[in-house]
């Protein structure tokens, strides 16, 4: 019998956590992007959430904005193909949602000797 007895909803912040736990598991990030710099959100359209990841959902789609601080000495277009890879994974077998887009920014690259470093290393 396939009889629907209700809805599923999954909450943005669901996608967010899912998404944060795999920018902290990936070597190369130091962790997301919470803010910019005046002259750098003046760059970037629109407003971004404070939790580095922005997320849209149209038409049962999800669409991720994905705000990232790198390591330093780390080759960005292959740590951001990476990401992609493994965002638009887990988003698709954990949440369950096609996945349109994963959109990686990288707004820095941490200083060598920085201590506050939140993420994975290389």
């Amino acid at each position: 019998m396939d009889e629907t007895i209700g809805a599923v909803i999954i909450a943005p912040q669901v996608i967010t956590t899912v998404v944060s736990q795999v920018v902290q598991a990936t070597p190369g990030v130091a962790r997301l992007a919470t803010s910019f710099s005046g002259r750098m959100s003046r760059v970037l359209r629109g407003s971004r959430s404070a939790s580095g990841v922005d997320v849209t959902v149209e038409d049962g789609a999800v669409s991720l904005d994905v705000y990232i601080v790198a390591m330093p000495n780390v080759a960005l277009p292959t740590l951001g193909l990476g990401l992609q890879h493994e965002i638009y994974r887990a988003i698709s077998d954990v949440v369950g949602m096609p996945v349109r887009a994963v959109n990686i920014h990288f707004a820095d690259v941490q200083a060598p000797f920085d201590a506050t470093t939140s993420g994975a290393s290389t």
